[in-house]
């Protein structure tokens, strides 16, 4: 079969198969007596699997050695395949984020596209320094959404608060990439998320739907601010934080914070006091007790005045002593 009549079968252009002959990769087995180039079968054959090939993005020097190399192992040059082609999707994907930040910030002129791609390249490559500087003075030139997701990543205790104070400054912040982070299965991006939204003003809603987060991490950082906003939805998880002494101390204020901005706050006090009535186990009751310390009410006063003379002398001191600082405006904290 001559070189044309190939070319229409294949559909491998007459140009390509010179080319592939002139490299050796497809060479005719034989020519006519006027010389033109005659393919048998199986040269079509091995025009077909080049093709093949060339469709999963190899090189004709790797197609080369794929066809003749009886050592080449196909399983090796697949994996190296993918591998390059998730670091072409992914440097696609970080390149269409990026457009898509640039379009978000409402870039209208050349200046201010500069200005938001020079500030994203801080946030995505820069020193830690670079990047707190960068969140820093971003003064709503970068989307609150490219802030979020700069946060997520980021591994630098001062950066990720520099971050979180540009995501608290934002006129209009966009909390959803940071409400779905709630769900990664990485417990550090989670507990980041969390405490972003713990800043961001207006997520109350968002801290309310993770008291009930699978994380006991995200319920800590959602109750306690809440708690210290006033919220009593927090109450309870603040209460078992008390009990089982996950921060106990901040958990104790946010109470104290519910307790002062409500005007019923007598079940916390109740609850408190029935923590240290029910558990012999001294460290649960001396936390429920110095909690009760936080709660400005007659209810708390009184729960402490009974456990004044608990039979644990350690109890009823504590609660002497926090009477005492309660009757002393000089001595309160």
């Amino acid at each position: 079969m001559q070189i044309g009549d190939v070319a229409r079968r294949s559909g491998v252009s007459a140009r390509m198969l010179r080319h592939y002959d002139a490299l050796g990769l497809v060479r005719p087995s034989a020519r006519s007596s006027s010389g033109y180039r005659m393919y048998a079968e199986e040269d079509i054959r091995r025009i077909f699997h080049v093709e093949s090939l060339r469709s999963l993005g190899l090189s004709l020097a790797e197609i080369g050695r794929a066809l003749d190399d009886p050592s080449f192992a196909p399983d090796r040059l697949v994996a190296d395949m993918i591998a390059r082609s998730r670091e072409r999707i992914r440097l696609e994907t970080e390149l269409l984020e990026r457009l898509q930040h640039v379009a978000a910030a409402g870039a209208a002129d050349w200046d201010r596209v500069l200005s938001v791609v020079a500030l994203l390249t801080e946030l995505d490559t820069g020193s830690p320094g670079a990047r707190q500087r960068a969140a820093l003075t971003a003064d709503g030139r970068a989307p609150v959404d490219a802030l979020a997701e700069a946060l997520l990543r980021e591994e630098s205790t001062n950066v990720a608060g520099a971050l979180r104070w540009a995501l608290a400054q934002a006129d209009d912040p966009d909390a959803a990439p940071l409400v779905d982070a709630l769900a990664s299965p990485d417990p550090t991006v989670r507990r980041r998320a969390a405490e972003a939204l713990a800043e961001v003003p207006g997520q109350e809603d968002a801290l309310r739907a993770a008291l009930d987060h699978e994380d006991a991490a995200v319920r800590v950082i959602a109750a306690v601010a809440l708690g210290t906003r006033g919220d009593r939805a927090a109450a309870p998880q603040l209460l078992s934080m008390v009990r089982d002494g996950e921060k106990d101390v901040d958990a104790a204020e946010a109470l104290g914070a519910i307790a002062a901005a409500g005007s019923d706050d007598e079940p916390i006090s109740a609850e408190l006091a029935a923590i240290a009535d029910g558990t012999e186990d001294y460290a649960v009751r001396q936390r429920a007790v110095q909690a009760l310390a936080e709660i400005p009410s007659a209810g708390a006063e009184a729960a402490l005045r009974r456990l004044t003379g608990d039979d644990d002398p350690r109890i009823a001191g504590t609660a002497s002593f926090i009477l005492q600082r309660r009757s002393d405006p000089r001595r309160r904290r």
